[in-house]
């Protein structure tokens, strides 16, 4: 670089204070004159090169020097802007002569670094503040008149540790101008308590977004910015790799708990969630447990740094980390926090490193990335260096390394407020030392000063938003190998995400923000449906043969004497029930979810009214056996006659009862797909996926009721069925001569009655209440392939049983005695003229043979009296009148006749007999 004191050759017009303003173009900006007895250091570039040129390029730095034992005054370095203008150009430099430091009046700040605690951040921000202290005093354009003096105490980030040592600032000599806190808990206490002193605070490690109060913190500044600046970060990140669901675990302190509340609403206005929020004050253990429990995937952890190891050795425990977690940090935690030793944890080094391994942090940019010359004339890596030399550890090893340039920063931001404040800059001011805590006027201008400020520090662009909160961009950082690795910066201001592309994953992949659910529907075994569909066909084959012969040979009078009409509906009741079995078959495998209301209803009605007509027409026939059969003997002239049409009004009665509170459910309530969710099941594969069985099931709203309905009516009458069957098991006419058969049938269809598939889960619609199947269908309706087994089969069964019952004897007596014969062949081979009708005849003779034995027992009865009155006769006849020898002639004894000694009967005449 080359030094021109070019002082002789530009001269200043007279009255000049400073430096003349340049025009602006758009080639870059016009070059300016030096102060008096100053020059200009032009980098880069020859004596003769800068008398050849008119201006200079955009960001371009010049500094100003001074002869002698002068120094510079004022900006000493001024930067190309790309509005052709240079910076601070409204504050002139000057070259003036050095004052001696013993002249130089004190002005004092309190400091409160925490040298250990939940952030030891003092370890390095407090070196640095003394850095900055020498180097600001050290200049003679800043504060010519007034020495920085740093007044520290060592707050351990504990509030009531804190309270003391405010005490002792406050209530001591000297005045101190100004406050500067770290951590935030602390600088929440001091910031409500030093507008009560007029005090101006100035933090240099508080993120806290509770700070950003000005109603609550009026004086309050901090060069670090608010935490509430890594949200926007952790939304950008969720949203660059497809996160909707996140989980958080915080320590209870208010910087957290705020800072929480922010990400809250960020995430919402993102359509992210956050599925589970965990808390803690001492002991994560729980919370950690609790977030493994909930399956959280995607964590973003609030706490201190002793916290933090506390945290991930509970993290190793549960085994919380891996290629399937993301955790987010803070990144002002010291670089090797997971490898200093700590006695409250029980965790190795190397069980630390695994588990933090693939973290990801974000900061706050806290050192300038380019590599510019800030406003002490020191690049970031040249500030780096000097702190390292100061430092009695290893950065890696000292707290608050990361957060150091900002409190240098801090005190440039306090030095130039002042500087602004007393005049330095060539304005009239007030004089410093004149401050006291209740001087409001001072505190005021310190105010407007700081609030104002805008400068290059080795942090970057130092500047105050209107909470007296920094701007800044955000840092992401990456755990690889142990060691953190730059992986992208955010600005939020502009929403400018720059990308590395170094990120790197365990997995190969960022990870799935929850276990990957794959829903499976489980669908009936197709070779047991096959299986049973082939016993229904069967079924129905038989029932088409049973109903073809009941009709072909419908001439015959014994199957005439079984009611045919009420056996065919018998028959084709029977058909429709085994018919169901298909449909109850029938998911999601073989049709779609659109299809699916149709097949509910087919179940619906098929078995309904298959029940109706073959359990009903059976009922009929038991119930008119019953009926005639138990009445009085004054009403037995009822067996006389049959009349059929009754026998079909009964079965109409039940199959429109049923069809009319089908429609009614249909119309009202009908039938719809359902889904059954069972619990997740984990694949034998260390993948990272979860089985979500579903059943799909035909349900109603009001489902309750119906099976309410259909299990009270057809429950009363499979009982009532049961009872009549048992009450005419010894009935035996002609009239229906099946009804044994009849009785043993619904002794079948009781005990197994129709149920639902499990296809359709519990179709309790169409489940008719039973003794057995029933029940055991409603608990195997999770389990499809048993269910539909047990339900399918028991129609199957009761189909077949039934018409074996009812249809095979028929077939049978047919087949072997030949009675093929109709009613009139049949009376020609007998050659009977008479009545025909056996069962008439003997329904004659059996009354007449009772009228007959009626007469007797009346006879018998009068007999009795007449023979009591002949005896009581001849015993008074012989007391008045001794007995008359025999006449000799032979002749009959005089007097009455005697009674009958005897009664005859020939069946049909009765004789009385007399001696």
């Amino acid at each position: 670089m080359l030094l021109l004191l070019l002082a002789p050759l530009f001269l200043r017009p007279p009255g000049a204070g400073g430096a003349q303003t340049p025009n602006a173009t758009s080639e870059g900006c016009q070059i300016i004159h030096p102060p008096w007895e100053g020059g200009i250091r032009y980098r880069g570039l020859t004596r003769d090169q800068v008398k050849a040129i008119n201006f200079l390029p955009v960001d371009y730095e010049i500094e100003y020097v001074c002869r002698g034992e002068r120094e510079v005054v004022g900006p000493k370095v001024r930067k190309c802007l790309a509005n052709g203008s240079w910076t601070d150009m409204d504050t002139p430099s000057r070259c003036v002569n050095r004052t001696p430091h013993s002249e130089r009046r004190a002005v004092y700040i309190g400091a409160l670094f925490p040298m250990s605690g939940g952030w030891p951040g003092g370890q390095a921000c407090q070196p640095a503040v003394e850095m900055a202290l020498e180097d600001v005093n050290s200049r003679r354009d800043i504060l010519p008149d007034y020495e920085l003096k740093l007044i520290h105490h060592d707050s351990k980030c504990d509030p009531g540790q804190a309270t003391k040592y405010l005490y002792e600032l406050l209530y001591n000599d000297p005045i101190k101008i100004i406050l500067m806190p770290g951590c935030s808990s602390v600088s929440t206490l001091v910031a409500e308590a030093a507008r009560m002193w007029n005090l101006i605070v100035l933090s240099y490690g508080s993120s806290s977004p509770a700070l950003s109060n000005r109603q609550r913190f009026p004086t309050f500044f901090r060069t670090h910015p608010s935490a509430t600046l890594h949200n926007p970060t952790r939304v950008k990140l969720f949203e660059k790799w497809g996160w909707k669901k996140i989980a958080t675990i915080q320590q209870t302190t208010e910087v957290f708990t705020s800072t929480l509340d922010d990400l809250e609403e960020r995430v919402k206005e993102a359509g992210i969630e956050i599925t589970f929020r965990q808390s803690f004050f001492s002991d994560p253990a729980v919370p950690v447990k609790n977030l493994k429990r909930q399956d959280a995937r995607i964590i973003v952890g609030l706490f201190y740094e002793t916290e933090a190891r506390k945290v991930f050795c509970e993290v190793y425990k549960e085994r919380l980390f891996g290629k399937k977690y993301v955790w987010f940090l803070i990144g002002w935690y010291a670089d090797n926090w997971f490898k200093i030793y700590d006695p409250s944890i029980n965790c190795t080094v190397d069980e630390m490193t695994e588990a933090v391994e693939g973290h990801i942090t974000t900061e706050i940019v806290m050192l300038n990335p380019a590599n510019t010359r800030s406003i002490s004339n020191m690049t970031s890596q040249e500030f780096v260096e000097k702190l390292t030399k100061r430092l009695k550890r290893h950065p890696e090893e000292t707290g608050g390394f990361q957060e150091a340039p900002l409190a240098y920063d801090a005190i440039w931001a306090l030095a130039l407020a002042l500087n602004k404040t007393s005049g330095g800059g060539g304005r009239s001011g007030v004089r410093l030392e004149d401050f006291n805590y209740n001087n409001q006027t001072i505190t005021d201008q310190i105010y407007r000063a700081m609030n104002s400020s805008s400068f290059e520090g080795v942090s970057g662009h130092v500047v105050f938003d209107a909470s007296g909160s920094r701007m800044a961009w955000t840092l992401i950082e990456q755990l690889q190998g142990g060691s953190y690795k730059k992986i992208g910066y955010y600005d939020s201001t502009k929403d400018d995400l720059s990308w590395s592309k170094t990120d790197k994953w365990i997995g190969g992949s960022p990870p799935a923000d929850q276990t990957l659910v794959i829903k499976t529907f489980r669908f009936l075994s197709q070779k047991l449906f096959i299986s049973v569909s082939v016993l229904s066909s069967l079924g129905i084959v038989l029932a088409v043969v049973c109903l073809s012969f009941n009709i072909y040979n419908s001439h015959v009078r014994y199957i005439q004497n079984s009611q045919p009409n009420l056996n065919n509906l018998t028959a084709v009741g029977c058909s429709l029930a085994l018919a169901a079995v298909f449909p109850l078959g029938l998911d999601g495998y073989h049709i779609g979810r659109g299809q699916f209301p149709f097949v509910c209803q087919a179940r619906l009605w098929l078995l309904g009214l298959g029940f109706s007509l073959g359990y009903g027409s059976m009922f009929t026939k038991i119930w008119w056996v019953h009926t005639v059969f138990t009445k009085k003997e004054e009403k037995k002239e009822w067996r006389k006659t049959l009349e059929p049409w009754k026998l079909y009004a009964t079965v109409g009665l039940l199959v429109g009862m049923d069809v009319l509170t089908l429609a009614i459910w249909q119309i009202v309530d009908p039938l719809h797909r359902t889904i059954e969710t069972f619990a997740k099941e984990e694949p034998k594969e260390d993948i990272d996926v979860s089985i979500l069985p579903q059943l799909e099931h035909c349900s109603s709203k009001k489902m309750n009721t119906w099976l309410g309905i259909f299990y009270g009516y057809k429950g009363l009458l499979l009982l009532l069925g049961i009872f009549l069957a048992y009450e005419t098991k010894s009935v035996s006419t002609e009239k229906i001569n099946d009804h044994r058969a009849v009785g043993m049938a619904i002794y079948n269809v009781a005990v197994s009655s129709w149920s639902p598939g499990p296809a359709s889960g519990t179709d309790a619609a169409t489940q008719v209440l039973c003794l057995i199947t029933a029940p055991v269908t409603m608990i195997l309706s999770s389990q499809q392939d048993a269910a539909f087994a047990f339900a399918s089969l028991a129609i199957v069964f009761s189909s077949y049983i039934t018409l074996v019952v009812l249809f095979v004897p028929k077939m049978r007596r047919l087949i072997t005695r030949g009675e093929w014969q109709s009613e009139a062949q049949d009376t020609m081979k007998t050659g009977s003229s008479t009545n025909n009708n056996e069962e008439e005849k003997s329904r004659l003779l059996e009354k007449e043979n009772r009228e007959l034995e009626k007469i007797i027992a009346e006879k018998e009865e009068r007999v009795s009296e007449l023979r009591h009155q002949l005896q009581s006769r001849q015993q008074l006849r012989s007391r008045r009148h001794p007995p008359t020898p025999p006449d000799p002639s032979g002749g009959l004894p005089r007097g009455p006749p005697e009674p009958p000694d005897r009664l005859s009967c020939d069946g049909s005449r009765v004789h009385l007999l007399y001696k």
